[in-house]
């Protein structure tokens, strides 16, 4: 009896784990944009009205960081070695026919991002305008007369602009906000902090990340629908998991761009190139981002400065007296959004494993930090109680934390408050070699 009970243990977590895998690889497969990562265009449809608070509650405070929208790439070498590696084979009438297409594409789409590398792209401003829309109409109490909105960006241009194009559409919602915008580096402490801690503990799985793209990504499928001699390939392309890389993440951003809405490229890739470089970059990302052993628990602590940020601002709106503290609003950078994510325990970001292998069955980038990516969490009173209820959303759709709540999907603001101050404490301590 005992053996069975095992083995049947045993088999459902294999099937779970199997199921789970499935259901990223049918997500690529009807959707392959999916698979860009943090090149992924934010959502345009599928929103939902969130659940209706508790009887009696109604919000007033919106505290936010939200992720630049779509942009430009910010490496112009992603536009340019495929391009490259193409010349060659052009050069020496070794393209078929699909890889001259791919080339001329390539060359219209680098002619087209000169001077504009890392800008905001038309999609990206559309992306923030329809986000302030809904956060307008979703909490209308929040944005009464005379309610302050406290906009701050980090101080690169693309953040700036995101946030300008939120505010303008709030401003027009209502004019009667009290709007102010700031982009200051004296912010930048909890905007976009620079923690030294972090560089080295990254570095150290270099080794093992050289190793997963190495195993995992195979570009030979790719070089034959481009090249028509495969050993002149082999030959020329001076490192041809880089072009197939490039090229995939060249292909995922042109989601960001009206102008090549028409153009695919993904036909270049089978299921399993699509997977694997995802792949790959998903565990670029939990390394450099992520709650794992591998760095010591340490790397998503960056943002314990960001969290304290939520936390004060939440304090203040709480015993501010006012009618309507309005909304925190802050604009930065999607290499802050994803640790924000981990920190938090939103919806499970928080997952540790020095695994890499079984990853990408757990934890999964493309839930999480798509272009214009947001977190919101917004706070709800009701006349006569203390208790303040807070609804966290990632993305505008309802998440979880790792906190115990009898209201779900809100919880109480104190609850969450006291968990992320012992989360806080808790920073790991370095363990050095010296």
């Amino acid at each position: 009896m005992i053996n069975r009970r095992f083995y049947s243990t045993i088999t459902v977590l294999l099937l779970g784990i199997i199921a789970i895998t499935a259901g990223v690889r049918d997500d690529f497969k009807a959707n392959p944009k999916l698979s860009a990562n943090n090149y992924q265009a934010y959502p345009t449809s599928g929103f939902t009205t969130p659940t209706a608070p508790p009887a009696g509650y109604e919000p007033f405070f919106i505290n936010h960081y939200g992720r630049h929208g779509s942009r430009w790439l910010i490496n112009e070498k992603k536009y340019t070695y495929p391009l490259q590696m193409l010349e060659k084979g052009e050069r020496n009438g070794k393209l078929t026919r699909r890889g001259q297409e791919v080339l001329d594409i390539l060359r219209q789409v680098h002619n087209a991002s000169q001077g504009r590398l890392g800008e905001l792209s038309d999609i990206g401003a559309e992306q923030h305008q329809g986000i302030a829309r809904r956060m307008y109409q979703n909490f209308p109490q929040v944005f009464q007369d005379g309610a302050p909105v406290v906009a701050r960006s980090t101080i690169v241009i693309r953040c700036i602009l995101s946030m300008q194009n939120e505010v303008d559409v709030l401003a027009s919602l209502n004019p009667r906000l009290r709007i102010t915008t700031d982009a200051s580096q004296a912010e930048m402490y909890y905007m976009n902090y620079s923690d030294s801690v972090v560089k080295p503990l990254r570095a150290s799985q270099a080794q093992l990340l050289q190793r997963c793209k190495e195993k995992w990504i195979n570009p030979k499928g790719m070089l034959k629908k481009l090249f028509t001699d495969q050993r002149f390939a082999n030959d020329s392309i001076d490192d041809a998991r880089k072009m197939m890389i490039y090229l995939i993440e060249v292909t995922g951003n042109m989601q960001s761009h009206h102008q090549f809405e028409g153009v695919n490229l993904y036909d270049l890739f089978s299921n399993d190139d699509i997977y694997s470089v995802w792949r790959y970059n998903n565990a670029n990302w939990y390394i450099n981002s992520g709650e794992t052993p591998l760095t010591q628990c340490r790397v998503d602590y960056m943002e314990a400065n960001l969290l304290r940020n939520f936390i004060e601002d939440a304090d203040r709106a709480i015993t501010s007296g006012s009618a309507a503290p309005g909304a925190s609003m802050r604009f930065g950078h999607e290499s802050v959004v994803l640790p924000l994510c981990c920190l938090m325990g939103l919806n499970g970001a928080d997952y540790r494993t020095t695994d890499l292998e079984t990853l990408d069955r757990y934890w999964q980038t493309y839930k999480i930090f798509p272009m214009a990516a947001n977190i919101q969490f917004i706070y709800f009173r009701k006349a006569g109680s203390d208790d303040i209820l807070m609804l966290p959303l990632l993305n505008e759709r309802e998440a979880t934390l790792p906190v115990a709540t009898d209201v779900a999907p809100y919880y109480h603001w104190s609850d969450v408050r006291d968990y992320f101050i012992d989360k806080l404490s808790r920073q790991p301590i370095i363990e050095t070699n010296k």
